[in-house]
């Protein structure tokens, strides 16, 4: 079997943030553990236009700031096109060995939009902090959220939402719900966003930060200049709940060491299984 091949996207445009140190950390623990041929590539795509192309087995596209919507710039075709790429290719039969996406926050946000989950417009006000998902009837079967309570813990921190899922649509081309944001019983008009798609077999989405590192993030959270924005956009209240919520081993820790791992893994599995089996077809 041939080295696994991982891209990663960078999706921060230059913005200092933590997500890409979180999803780098995952995918090397899983790049170096005993027995796994792996290799990794990360890509600019916001500064640099850096987009890979179908030789990568796995892609993770991580969160970023600024509008989901399409505003022009020359990064976002080849972002789409990509996003179409893998689509159809996990469609054609004549490829046993699909590829598999996972997209995180703004990259999600996008990949709602392109393919039709529903709108994509922005919040009434941001939201920042550590939430409980809400699992719906998909997701208490998803393989993804298995070690995972309901409701489960995870960072979420964005100006923009997905609601009105077109269920039609998603019933149409295979996808599920599996997640939505916490009830707010104070805003009862309004529509729960929906956080966590299962796109199709290779593809999955969060719109919460399930790359999120407790520990680390414990450690940015508490120097000084981050304590006091925080405490500035957010209130003393919300800083101590989130200092709170890293130090819960059943929180964000959980979270961190499920989602995207069991993603990598069984990925890798199913690309080797895959890879067994065109190798006995080529032998017979």
């Amino acid at each position: 079997m041939e080295p696994l091949k991982i891209a990663i996207l960078d999706m921060y445009d230059g913005y200092t943030n933590e997500g890409m140190r979180c999803i780098k950390a995952i995918t090397e623990r899983f790049v170096n553990q005993e027995g796994m041929e792996a290799t990794y590539e990360v890509f600019d795509v916001r500064q640099k236009c850096e987009v890979p192309d179908l030789s990568f087995d796995i892609f993770i596209s991580s969160g970023g700031p600024g509008n989901p919507q399409p505003a022009g710039e020359p990064w976002e075709k080849p972002f789409f096109l990509l996003l179409d790429q893998i689509w159809q290719y996990n469609r054609q039969p004549h490829h046993p060995r699909k590829k598999h996406l996972f997209l995180i926050c703004h990259s999600f946000q996008m990949a709602c939009l392109h393919w039709g989950v529903g709108l994509v417009c922005k919040r009434g006000s941001t939201s920042f902090g550590i939430f409980p998902m809400t699992k719906t009837h998909f997701g208490q079967k998803e393989p993804f959220f298995k070690n995972l309570p309901d409701p489960f813990y995870a960072v979420d921190s964005r100006d923009y939402q997905v609601i009105e899922p077109n269920h039609h649509h998603l019933e149409r081309i295979g996808a599920k719900i599996l997640g939505i944001e916490k009830e707010r019983p104070h805003v009862a008009h309004l529509e729960r966003a929906v956080m966590a798609v299962r796109f199709s077999r290779e593809v999955f989405g969060t719109q919460f930060h399930p790359e999120a590192d407790a520990e680390g993030m414990l450690r940015h959270f508490q120097k000084d200049e981050k304590r006091e924005g925080i405490i500035k956009n957010h209130g003393e209240e919300k800083y101590n709940d989130m200092v709170t919520h890293l130090q819960d081993p059943d929180k964000i820790m959980l979270t961190e060491a499920s989602i995207i791992p069991t993603f990598l893994r069984k990925a890798a599995e199913q690309l080797s299984v895959t890879n067994v089996e065109v190798q006995m077809q080529i032998v017979e």
